[in-house]
């Protein structure tokens, strides 16, 4: 780990996120972080316990003269998105991240920094840490597998929360105070299919699609950056329709939330194709790069002749895939009649897997409204069960309605003008925050999401900005010695 992360200021801040950062913590897999963090609350002499999902919850009493105010929960989760450059070696179970300083941003070396959510928790540690910052009583909430389903804010059961004030650490843009976000569903198609042999004189050719910023597909998704998904499909199609293209593999994209970079097919065309397939491949390569040349500047496609597979997809079953793929909706779907320049309802076709006789597509569909929700997630029901697809709906998560009469709400928009001589932007976020899900089972809480500035989340140019976390620092003290009184 870097002694220069360690040297930033506030040190207390950075020094907890390294340490936080040593610690292998993949959604999903997060032994190794919850044993560290109860450790840490042990070893501090305070309340530490996990519930029966196991987020972990430390309590620390009010400060001296701070006894008559409203307790809060201070919350953030303790996974972090595991994505990495193909060229870049690391094993995210193991491995802490290798994070160095560029300018005024912290960086992570060809993978993804965890600063979403490790510099929210980070503040929380620093806070339960210290001896000289005034505050409430505090229960401070870590949960598990916030980035790939909620999973532990969807089972954390009511009462075992003391708080009155929630205080979500988990926004991405210092100038923004949330007050709502998106829920989601995730979308799965999958279909078998019959392989057969590869036909003799046929070539093979391995396409790649790479170099693509990705990105958070709640929080990037209006920016119209490209889906490596989308763009392979376009190739398949247009081979398949001119050269009867055969797909021997197809793997594309990671994760739900993260949109696509990467794209890899292994397919074959006849021989007598051979020539001309890769000269139209060509020019179909330059239209979608001329078109992405403003946001994918970076973007490759490589097409490149390979072994011959032994075995490829049925005709009629690969003529319906890349169909369904055309017709499936990504990116934004609607955007909100009521909040400026909000996505309402978007989706992410967020990995395509074509291998040994089965067709997975894994989507994930977001929306601030229920109803619109369900529409979209309908909408690519249809789209692959016309294709012969099974699909099934999972991972479920409301959305967070904004409260605009909220008392928290005027306390940090209040602080906030006071040290930036500005108005905060009071905003409700298309990603999928963890409050709207805690406030199903805890209805009366008042919550607010606020946090530093961090850019490219969810992909290996994820950074945080040193200057923002100064900024942020300062403005979470500030509101913890001004949480209102109980009534």
């Amino acid at each position: 780990m870097s002694q220069e992360i360690r040297s930033l200021e506030p040190k207390v801040l950075w020094n907890k996120f390294a340490d936080l950062n040593a610690v292998p913590r993949p959604s999903k897999k997060e032994e190794r972080v919850i044993e560290f963090m109860k450790n840490f609350g042990t070893h501090l002499g305070l309340e530490t316990f996990e519930d029966e999902i196991r987020n972990v919850i430390i309590r620390k009493p009010a400060t001296a003269g701070m006894e008559n105010r409203k307790p809060i929960v201070l919350q953030g989760h303790l996974d972090m998105v595991h994505q990495k450059n193909n060229d870049t070696t690391f094993d995210f179970l193991t491995q802490g991240i290798d994070m160095y300083v560029d300018g005024d941003w912290v960086r992570a070396k060809g993978t993804t920094l965890g600063a979403d959510n490790g510099l929210g928790v980070a503040a929380i540690m620093a806070i339960l840490e210290s001896t000289d910052i005034p505050h409430p009583a505090i229960d401070a909430l870590f949960t598990i597998d916030e980035e790939t389903g909620m999973t532990g804010a969807l089972n954390l059961k009511g009462g075992v929360l003391k708080g009155e004030i929630l205080l979500n650490l988990d926004t991405e843009e210092d100038d923004e105070i949330d007050i709502g976000c998106a829920g989601g569903i995730d979308v799965t198609a999958t279909r078998a299919y019959q392989e057969e042999e590869t036909p003799a004189g046929s070539v093979g050719y391995t396409i790649t699609v790479k170099g693509l910023n990705g990105g958070h597909s709640g929080m990037d998704i209006h920016k119209g950056l490209g889906n490596a998904n989308k763009i392979m499909n376009r190739l398949l199609f247009d081979g398949f329709e001119n050269f009867g293209l055969q797909v021997s593999e197809i793997s594309g994209g990671s994760l739900r939330n993260a949109i696509p970079r990467e794209s890899v097919a292994k397919v074959i065309v006849a021989g007598m194709y051979d020539e001309a397939f890769v000269f139209d491949m060509q020019e179909i390569i330059n239209d979608i790069k001329a078109e992405f040349k403003t946001m994918e500047p970076n973007l490759t496609i490589d097409i490149v002749k390979s072994d011959l597979p032994s075995k490829v997809m049925d005709l009629g079953v690969q003529e319906g895939l890349s169909r369904a793929l055309y017709a499936a909706h990504n990116g934004v779907y609607r955007m909100s009649a009521d909040m400026a320049d909000l996505v309402e309802t978007s989706n992410n076709i967020a990995r395509v897997i074509v291998k040994d006789g089965t067709i997975s597509i894994q989507n994930l569909t977001r929306s601030s409204v229920e109803s619109s929700k369900m529409d979209l997630a309908n909408a690519l029901r249809s789209a692959y069960e016309l294709f012969g697809c099974e699909v099934e709906f999972g991972g479920s998560y409301p959305g967070w309605t904004p409260n605009v009469n909220s008392e928290i709400l005027d306390v940090l928009v209040s602080i906030y003008e006071k040290q930036n001589n500005a108005k905060p932007s009071v905003v409700a976020c298309h990603a999928g925050l963890e409050c709207g899900i805690l406030g199903t089972n805890y209805p009366g809480m008042d919550m607010i999401s606020f946090g530093p500035t961090i850019h490219g989340a969810h992909s290996p140019d994820e950074r945080a900005s040193i200057k923002s976390s100064q900024k942020f620092w300062k403005f979470l003290l500030e509101i913890l010695a001004n949480i209102p009184e109980r009534k």
